[in-house]
C-alpha cells in the first residue's frame, strides 16, 4: 500500500491522498517525505493545471505522530541537535513546497486536521471542508506552543488576528460551520459529496489560461507579503501586461463571446 497516492480521475486535475488512515494521516516521516516528493513530481507535471490535497480515512490529518516516532531519513553519524533541525527542515518547507507549485492546489479537508495538520491546509490556495472537518491549533494543548509551519503568518491572514489569536492560544477545536462563517474555508458540503466538489471547482479552473491562472496564484501569494497598496499594483500591472502582450489570449475571449462558446486559451 502506497501512503501517498497521485492518481488524475479528470483531464489535468491531479489528486494527491495522504494514505494511513489507521493514523489519521498523521504527520511522520513516512508520510511527509513523499508527500513532499508528491509536491515536486506534480508541480513538474505540465499536463496538470490544477492540484487536489485530501486524505483517506476520518482525518485529513492529525499532526505529529505521537506513536511512530522514527526519525527523518539520512541521519546516521548526525547529532541529536542535528537530527532535530533536519527533522524540522523537512515539516517546514512543506507549505512553501505548495506555495512554489505552478498550480492552484485545493484542500478537501475530511475530519481532523490538527496541529502541523491545520498549518498544511493553510498552504493550499482552497480550502473545502466536508462536514466532519474540525480544525485545532494543537501545539499549544501538547505543551509547546502554536506556532508552527507558519500558521502564525497564515492563520491571521485568513481570518484576522483577533480570531487566530483566540483559536491558538484557546487550543479549542474549530468546526466546519464555525470555520465556514469565519472564511478559514470557502464552503461546507457533504463527506460524501467532498472530493466530487473539488473536481468540479478545479475543472472550473481549468476552463482558464493556465497561464492566467498560474500568475493569478502567484501574484495573491505575494500580495500576502507586499508592504504597499503602491507595490502590488505595480507588480499586476507588470503581470497583467506580461499576459496580454505575450498571448492572444484576450482576442480568443473577445472571440468566444461572440460566438457564444467556451474559450480555447492557448496561452
Amino acid at each position: 500500500m502506497s501512503l501517498i497516492e497521485i492518481t488524475k480521475p479528470r483531464p489535468h486535475t491531479s489528486v494527491i491522498t495522504m494514505n494511513r488512515p489507521e493514523r489519521m494521516n498523521s504527520m511522520s516521516f513516512e508520510l511527509m517525505v513523499p508527500l513532499h516528493e508528491a509536491f515536486e513530481r506534480v508541480g513538474k507535471d505540465n499536463d496538470t493545471t490544477c492540484v487536489i490535497l485530501t486524505g483517506t480515512g476520518k482525518g485529513f490529518c492529525s499532526g505529529a505522530d505521537t506513536r511512530d516516532l522514527e526519525p527523518p531519513p539520512n541521519v546516521d553519524g548526525l547529532t541529536l541537535t542535528r537530527i532535530a533541525t533536519k527533522a524540522m527542515s523537512v515539516l517546514a518547507d512543506l507549505v512553501p513546497a505548495m506555495q512554489r507549485m505552478q498550480q492552484p492546489v485545493i484542500c478537501a479537508i475530511n475530519g481532523a486536521a490538527v496541529g502541523g495538520g491545520f498549518c498544511l491546509t493553510l498552504g493550499a490556495d482552497i480550502r473545502i471542508a466536508g462536514e466532519s472537518a474540525y480544525f485545532r491549533a494543537a501545539g499549544i494543548n501538547n505543551g509547546l506552543t502554536a506556532t508552527e509551519l507558519g500558521l502564525s503568518f497564515l492563520l491571521p491572514r485568513a481570518i484576522g488576528s483577533s480570531r487566530a489569536f483566540e483559536i491558538m492560544l484557546s487550543g479549542r477545536d474549530v468546526q466546519a460551520g464555525e470555520a465556514a462563517e469565519m472564511g478559514l474555508v470557502s464552503r461546507v458540503v457533504a463527506d460524501d459529496a467532498l472530493l466530487d466538489a473539488a473536481l468540479d471547482l478545479a475543472d472550473q479552473i481549468n476552463g482558464w489560461s493556465a497561464q492566467g491562472v498560474a500568475l493569478t496564484k502567484r501574484m495573491m501569494w505575494a500580495g500576502l507579503e507586499t508592504a504597499s497598496l503602491r507595490a502590488a499594483v505595480e507588480l499586476e500591472s507588470h503581470t497583467q501586461l506580461f499576459v496580454r502582450m505575450t498571448t492572444k489570449n484576450f482576442e480568443e475571449a473577445t472571440r468566444a463571446r461572440k460566438e457564444g462558446r467556451p474559450a480555447d486559451f492557448k496561452d
